[in-house]
């Protein structure tokens, strides 16, 4: 607790620099990899991260220092010349995108490798921590690494806000953005160049190696909550400024734990975390959906059976054994217990000794499933002028989809028929 007040408290230089830059990085990149994650073009962010190495590399060579802005031009200059590259090997071959990107990375990033080689190799005092651009080395920030962060973070984000509504519709419908004139290909410059520099301010903190993660890994996560653009890019930029200041926590602990690999880790956690438990996009909420589901249509299923039996006995409250149910619809022993317990549970249904009876509500409710089948049976040949023969299935799937609303509309359009294609009635409340 008192190391967690000390953190918190941000009194020490070195922490403080550390989570303000971690803060700055990880918004700015989470509200560019939205686009990026949109565009479906996850991928590039990788191509930059390893292309800027080469970049930084030479501006060293040429310059002889590790000034951040030095660098950084570097980077940004090599990381532009790698999407030219993707572009145009894409665009003059018949290599797609994908492999364009592989191509471009590896080759971008060996040249990287030498030259970092070279240079290691070369004894120039001032080349010590350079390799740290490789994984990266958050700790190492200063008050000038966190105030160029914050600049260049700052034009990044209002970058995006000034041209949200355009690099909205590229990123939704860049066909439709084409068709009423929209310059795509100068917004598709300005989101590059947005891209390139957020994978640039942010080597220094998590290395070429992750960089990519910190663009799409907040969107990704991001997207599993909402459906709203702004929305999900909020979201992103708080996954990504919470991810770096629990990652430099955790780093101040132990000077064995980088905070870059720390960052990227926590990211995984909350995107894997948003994939299993988001509601309705989560793969339990959707299991539980499809679930839940099945029962419905297991219980509508059991309720029709009822109601078709009593029809055919003209009684709708006599008992009904388990083999006369069997014997109208084959079903699973197993299958047809649990439903006729759900049922009994909803008082649908009463026991009635080893035989079971529709209740009063039961039957209102066995009563709407059967004059859903029929209504869209008689739509299905009277509009879509199918075959009564060839309908069938096509009602048993709909009935326990229809809601009370369509139901409404069903049967005005229809003007209440009074029998469905197969002469059987239609059973009206």
């Amino acid at each position: 607790m008192q190391q967690l007040l000390e953190f918190l408290s941000l009194s020490d230089p070195n922490v403080r620099y550390v989570v303000l830059g971690m803060i700055l990085l990880g918004a700015s990149s989470g509200v560019v990899g939205c686009f990026t994650f949109l565009r479906k073009r996850a991928l590039l962010g990788d191509a930059i991260a390893h292309s800027v190495l080469p970049g930084v590399c030479l501006a060293f060579m040429f310059w002889g220092t590790k000034n951040p802005i030095v660098l950084l031009i570097g980077a940004l200059i090599t990381g532009w010349l790698s999407l030219v590259l993707i572009d145009w090997i894409t665009s003059k071959s018949r290599i797609k995108s994908d492999a364009a990107i592989g191509l471009t990375l590896s080759v971008f990033f060996g040249i990287g490798i030498m030259l970092l080689t070279s240079i290691q190799q070369s004894g120039n005092a001032a080349q010590s921590g350079l390799e740290e651009f490789l994984f990266g080395k958050a700790a190492s920030m200063l008050s000038t690494d966190v105030l160029i962060f914050g600049i260049l973070s700052v034009v990044l984000i209002a970058t995006i806000m000034l041209f949200y509504k355009p690099f909205s519709l590229i990123a939704f419908d860049e066909e439709f953005a084409h068709a009423i004139g929209l310059p795509v290909r100068t917004y598709e410059l300005i989101l590059s160049v947005v891209t390139v520099l957020a994978v640039a301010i942010g080597i220094q903190a998590v290395g070429v190696v992750l960089m990519a993660a910190m663009l799409v890994t907040p969107a990704t996560a991001a997207r599993f909550w909402t459906d709203k653009l702004w929305l999900m890019l909020i979201l992103a930029a708080i996954f990504g400024s919470f991810s770096g200041v629990l990652g430099a926590y955790i780093s101040s602990l132990s000077s064995s734990m980088p905070t870059g690999p720390w960052v990227v880790v926590i990211l995984s956690l909350i995107a894997i975390g948003s994939l299993l438990f988001t509601p309705e996009k989560g793969i339990f909420a959707r299991y539980f959906i499809r679930r839940n589901y099945r029962l419905k249509m297991l219980e509508e299923n059991i309720l029709k059976i009822f109601f078709q039996l009593g029809e055919k006995q003209k009684e709708f409250f006599n008992p009904q054994a388990l083999t006369a149910l069997q014997a109208r619809r084959e079903m699973p022993n197993k299958q047809l217990s649990k439903g006729l317990k759900r049922l009994l549970k909803k008082d649908y249904l009463h026991a009635f000794g080893s035989d079971w009876v529709l209740t009063e509500i039961g039957k209102l409710e066995a009563q709407r499933v059967v004059r859903i089948h029929r209504l869209w049976e008689v739509y299905l040949t009277e509009h879509l002028r199918i075959a009564p023969d060839h309908v069938h299935d096509d009602a048993e799937a709909i009935e326990h989809l229809i809601t009370p609303e369509l139901e409404k509309q069903l049967e005005q359009l229809l003007n209440y028929p009074a029998t469905d294609p197969h002469d059987s009635d239609i059973p009206y409340q």
